[in-house]
């Protein structure tokens, strides 16, 4: 069993417990759930976008803990101050050490970039619940679904005025997506193995029609890289880890920034 199986399993019963609790009605009647989401694919088109999305991330299954000592508030903050393109947001405590707390803190903060809720759905609950937190957009990993999940979660994000980064890592789990203006992320990183491997993203990459939006994502700590990247028809660039393992991220990130050309 993989640690993503045991997230994936794990999850399931979290999920199972919290609908047992919370009605869906609860969510609706959120403040939050009223407002307008922000649009990641305008963000990440936009001239002159740095194409960033820039992640709170206090801990990982494979790193541990990388930084305890930072308040959500202070790294957005400093994210918005670096131009960011969006945030994004560990929503999962156990694996991950993150909370939803974590992300309606940073939407009273950013009222001005979209916020992707990172976390692994494996139910339709989950995009309410997104949407009732204050996301923008949320996260649907192939690897975890079927092509038939992929397909009605994603309606109904889209029923909720969110948009979707469909995470895929192999072409089997872009033969699952219906390829067609879709943002797709692109993980580096092979959450079986959790080794990194750029040349394969690339190769990955010319399998995606010229409508979809490309994200990178995964072990992207030179600036140099994203450059590359942007060479070859990539728009947006998910990065937790180089950032959050200094004190300061938002000044981490900031000086990233300004070595991307």
């Amino acid at each position: 069993m993989t640690i993503l199986d045991k997230i994936i399993a794990f999850k399931k019963k979290e999920i199972a417990k919290i609908k047992a609790d919370v009605p869906v009605q609860k969510l609706v009647e959120s403040p939050l759930f009223k407002r307008d989401p922000f649009s990641l694919r305008k963000s990440l088109m936009e001239v002159g976008s740095t194409g960033i999305i820039a992640e709170f991330k206090r801990q990982s299954p494979s790193k541990g803990i990388i930084n305890d000592q930072v308040s959500v508030e202070e790294v957005t903050e400093g994210y918005l101050d670096a131009n960011v393109a969006a945030q994004s947001i560990l929503t999962d405590t156990s694996f991950f050490g993150g909370t939803m707390v974590d992300l309606m803190q940073a939407r009273s903060i950013n009222t001005t970039k979209p916020i992707l809720r990172k976390d692994f759905i494996v139910d339709g609950f989950q995009i309410v619940e997104a949407k009732a937190i204050g996301a923008d957009v949320i996260l649907l990993i192939a690897t975890c679904l079927t092509k038939e999940e992929l397909k009605n979660y994603g309606q109904l994000a889209e029923d909720l005025g969110l948009e979707v980064l469909y995470e895929v890592h192999t072409q089997e789990d872009l033969d699952k997506i219906e390829l067609s203006n879709k943002i797709i992320g692109i993980n580096n990183r092979n959450l079986k193995t959790f080794k990194v491997d750029l040349e394969h993203s690339m190769a990955l990459a010319s399998q995606i029609p010229d409508d979809c939006v490309k994200v990178s994502e995964s072990g992207l700590s030179d600036p140099r890289i994203v450059t590359g990247l942007k060479e070859i028809g990539f728009k947006g660039f998910l990065i937790g880890e180089s950032f959050m393992k200094t004190e300061n991220p938002g000044e981490a990130c900031e000086a990233f920034i300004s070595q991307i050309r």
